[in-house]
């Protein structure tokens, strides 16, 4: 696709986080460009009820999501936490009007077809709504990483009130893994040294 070969070259200049978003897109448009890109596109591509987002992440958000899962699989061995790592799979329900390659995902427990965790760093603002994306994809627990902070969310299918996060809850504490120590996880994330933040954590990780 001509776009994204002028798109990818502009990229190439900077170390910056683009997006495009595209109204009335069908489904199999979606699915066209999706297919076109292939598995190893630098691209990530969502669709949400018509709605489609082409990003091509920087090196700070790469760096950042590769980050946080090497210190939670840390924290699953240590733990001896059954899980199963789904990376940036494209996840789709054409049902819900739903498409998208997460940064992070995680079955927790048993292996499914959709992820139990999702974990997405943001470098830029004004795409289309997550969570609705998340809530549609059936993932129950998301977490937001920017600023160098946390932001939880639990999915509340029931609950009137949280309308405006598409049915999830702000949390402090995650509920799928609640030993897990967020302030720790944070700090050591903020730590520039990698290697110095995986030993911390592990060290900061309770012995049983």
């Amino acid at each position: 696709m001509v776009l994204l070969n002028d798109w990818s070259e502009r990229l190439a200049l900077e170390d910056s986080e683009e997006r495009r978003v595209f109204d009335r897109v069908a489904w199999a448009q979606y699915e066209a460009l999706v297919a076109d890109l292939g598995d190893k596109s630098p691209y990530r591509v969502h669709f949400l009820a018509g709605v489609l987002e082409i990003v091509s992440p920087s090196r700070n958000h790469e760096s950042g999501k590769t980050r946080i899962g090497t210190l939670l699989e840390i924290y699953f061995v240590e733990t001896e936490t059954e899980y199963f790592p789904m990376g940036s799979t494209t996840l789709q329900r054409p049902e819900q009007g739903a498409g998208g390659e997460l940064d992070e995902s995680y079955c927790i427990g048993t292996d499914k077809d959709f992820p139990d965790l999702a974990i997405e760093v943001i470098v830029t603002s004004g795409s289309i709504n997550r969570l609705e994306l998340y809530r549609r994809l059936g993932v129950q627990e998301v977490w937001f990483w920017q600023g160098d902070r946390f932001s939880l969310y639990h999915q509340r299918p029931a609950a009137p009130q949280f309308a405006e996060t598409a049915g999830y809850e702000p949390i402090i504490q995650s509920e799928l893994l609640p030993d897990l120590d967020i302030d720790l996880l944070t700090r050591c994330l903020q730590n520039p040294s990698p290697l110095a933040a995986a030993k911390a954590f592990r060290q900061g990780l309770p012995r049983g």
